[in-house]
């Protein structure tokens, strides 16, 4: 009887400690969701190459989110195709947080070129960091002084024009073909990455060239370069006396966004850390000076609203990329044809004076 006694005291004590609330549950493990980035490197995938100007601005970005997520955040340059081939790279990825693609309009240009075969749903898109300006710019020793003298001359002398561009299917190349063609004048874009535009004007190989403030002003500054007209609807603090294309007579209003997007189905947990870490990061006063120092403007928009502003855009961008087409197949056709579509990094078009073969260098 006093073994029985024992035994049920015991049992009686234990139970007093299973009541509810006084247990202690074992903590839950967390997920690989809830602990990202834990330290992991990130990548964020370029599309143009260094030394861009969309380059310059992701190191920025990168190495504020890196501050944030305590995390280094590191620029990995896939350049081709207009920004084509770095889409496909990142769509490619484990959608887990650790591959990013600092996109751009690109990713509506490049598709409806026919250049990316899918298009901007096949991203979750985090946040909207800046919006840029292109600016149309031409040698500070060349014969034109305005925009319409420019235009003018190129609608008078068909193909004579060559404009350099940041890839076949990128901003700048649809951006600068919408203007010419909008005042009925035929250029002969030339395609260009890492830079290369900048160089070809400098070397006297292209007439003019579509590039954004980042790499523009420095030559300004020096004398070399005039710019003639900015190709989007915001002002641009580095050339606060150039108007835009559209304020001087000419149809196209362009801008251009860049943010962060991560590979489909990334989990929603991830995608809420990166876009925290964004906000923090293009809200603080390190990347506002940063901005007016390379010339970006930052414009933070979260993921919800992001996506909103991708899906209108695209439709825009569906029209002008029609229009272009059309004009385009209703014009006398080129000797030689522009590469349609995108596994390797593209050659530039056939010029009327054709580059020198070793223009084709990517820095």
């Amino acid at each position: 009887m006093r073994i029985s006694a024992r035994r049920a005291a015991v049992a009686a004590a234990f139970a007093l400690v299973a009541l509810p609330g006084l247990a202690q549950e074992a903590p839950k493990a967390k997920t690989a969701a809830e602990q990202f980035p834990a330290g992991r490197p990130i990548e964020m995938v370029t599309l143009f190459g260094a030394p861009s100007a969309s380059t310059q601005t992701a190191r920025v970005l990168a190495d504020g989110m890196a501050k944030v997520l305590g995390a280094p955040v590191l620029i990995v340059d896939k350049p081709g195709a207009g920004g084509a081939l770095g889409y496909m790279h990142t769509s490619r990825q484990k959608p887990d947080g650790y591959t990013l693609v600092w996109a751009s309009n690109s990713i509506s240009t490049t598709h409806h070129l026919g250049q990316l075969e899918f298009d901007y749903k096949n991203f979750d898109h985090v946040a909207q960091v800046t919006i840029e300006n292109a600016a149309l710019a031409v040698r500070a020793d060349s014969p034109w002084k305005t925009l319409k003298e420019l235009i003018d001359y190129a609608k008078a002398n068909p193909d004579k024009v060559r404009v350099g561009n940041s890839g076949q299917g990128s901003h700048t190349h649809v951006a600068s073909v919408a203007l010419f063609m909008s005042a009925g004048a035929k250029i002969v874009p030339v395609h260009r990455t890492g830079g290369q535009a900048t160089a070809d004007l400098l070397g006297g190989r292209v007439e003019a060239i579509a590039q954004f403030p980042q790499v523009v002003a420095p030559h300004v500054k020096d004398g070399k370069f005039r710019v003639l007209a900015l190709l989007g609807t915001v002002p641009d603090p580095a050339f606060p006396d150039v108007k835009s294309a559209k304020a001087q007579g000419y149809g196209v209003a362009l801008d251009l966004w860049r943010g962060i997007s991560v590979p489909k189905g990334t989990p929603k947990a991830v995608i809420a850390k990166l876009q925290d870490a964004i906000k923090k990061t293009v809200v603080s006063a390190e990347f506002k000076d940063a901005g007016k120092k390379i010339f970006f403007t930052p414009a933070y928009l979260p993921s919800a609203a992001f996506t909103k502003m991708i899906a209108e855009d695209d439709a825009r961008i569906a029209a002008v990329v029609k229009e272009i087409k059309e004009l385009e197949k209703n014009a006398p056709k080129e000797p030689e044809k522009a590469p349609a579509a995108a596994k390797e990094p593209e050659k530039a078009p056939a010029a009327p004076s054709a580059a020198p073969a070793d223009s084709e260098s990517k820095k």
